[in-house]
């Protein structure tokens, strides 16, 4: 291993690939980059992680940074910790630790608090897509990990975004995994369509968290219609099949309902695939189309379909996190979000019983 010289922020330590499977993601990543020379910021997400005091300088995800807003993460540590208190802690001590930061996330943006020894951090990333020089955006790569064998139908649990992630900025990279994190350093928003609070927070962050953190790679459905830019059709995935699963669904059985080829009261049963009785002809036949397109996604690893029109495309979501001397960066002065603290759960005695008109000693739930 050696230190690559890094300029402001941490020194990253690079591993030259040796093993097969690291050297042929490695040509896939380098491949990537010859492709895709641009890059699209879509802007941040917000998420919650984790550190005990034998984490050293690690930080552990336990609220998926997808989140569109911080109190949206706020909210998700709520429901968190309710859980935790009302299902895990072993003694009512502990009970009470819990629901005192309960009520704290009930009334309070509050965006770090210690609980039981451990440091909540509401953190913010940043998301990006890399583009080509026609601003189309980067598909998965060949090396991006896909199931043994495609499940396509209902009840499979998916794997959850960040499930497990340990977040270590010590962490041994690969050259271009290295180089990607050295460059991005010193991203900050640019331009006239931002307001003036939200530049000077960017430009505010490289200095307060002059390194950054490169997360796994994600997966979402982007949109294209006629001649315009893409847009966002799905949330982020853990893996690329799973975006494809979500696109099936969507063309199958949301967008026919959605635009009127099939009723919302149909058999819950009925899909493009399998239309309803009494179908017109002229319906069928557009619904043959979804069908057609979400064939296509199933016969092997396609990543893009057209329908009705519309442009549907598996997009790499890329996601980056700044840190500094104390950790991964908290939401910015100007990250807004559309509602305020609230009680989410009912009530929760120390005792550990529910009672659902919010008031300790009347009749419990059951």
């Amino acid at each position: 291993m050696s230190e690559q010289d890094a300029g402001p922020g941490d020194p990253v330590v690079v591993r030259v690939p040796v093993e097969p499977v690291d050297a042929v993601m490695e040509a896939d990543a380098r491949d990537a980059v010859d492709r895709y020379s641009g890059l699209a910021v879509r802007g941040p997400l917000f998420g919650v992680a984790a550190q005990d005091p034998q984490d050293g300088r690690r930080w552990r995800v336990v609220v998926e940074v997808t989140h569109g807003c911080p109190q949206y993460a706020r909210d998700a540590l709520n429901s968190l910790l309710w859980f935790r208190a009302k299902d895990e802690a072993p003694s009512r001590q502990e009970r009470r630790a819990l629901l005192a930061a309960v009520a704290r996330l009930e009334t309070e943006p509050v965006d770090e608090l210690t609980v039981l020894g451990t440091r909540y951090r509401v953190v913010r990333a940043e998301e990006y897509a890399a583009v080509d020089e026609r601003g189309g955006i980067e598909t998965p790569r060949p090396t991006d990990p896909e199931p043994l064998t495609p499940h396509w139908g209902p009840g499979l649990r998916s794997v959850r975004v960040d499930d497990g992630l340990v977040l270590d900025p010590d962490a041994p990279l690969s050259p271009l995994q290295a180089a990607e994190r050295v460059a991005l350093r010193p991203l900050a928003y640019s331009g006239i369509r931002f307001p003036d609070t939200v530049l000077a927070d960017s430009a505010r962050a490289v200095q307060s968290h002059p390194d950054v953190l490169l997360m796994p790679a994600a997966f979402l459905i982007t949109e294209r219609s006629g001649d315009g830019e893409w847009s966002a059709g799905s949330s982020l995935h853990a893996t690329a099949h799973d975006a494809r699963r979500t696109l099936d669904f969507a063309l199958t059985w949301m967008e026919p309902r959605t635009r009127g080829l099939i009723p919302y009261d149909a058999d819950r049963t009925a899909d493009a695939r399998n239309p309803p009785t009494g179908t017109t002809d002229e319906t069928a036949a557009k619904l043959k189309e979804y069908a057609r397109a979400a064939d296509t996604l199933r016969a092997g690893r396609c990543d893009q379909v057209e329908a009705a029109g519309t442009v549907y495309r598996i997009t790499r979501s890329r996601r980056l996190l700044r840190w500094g001397p104390d950790g991964p960066e908290s939401p910015r002065p100007s990250d807004i979000s559309p509602h305020t603290p609230a009680a989410l759960h009912p009530c929760l005695d120390d005792d550990g019983t529910v009672h659902a008109d919010g008031l300790a000693g009347e009749e419990p739930v059951r």
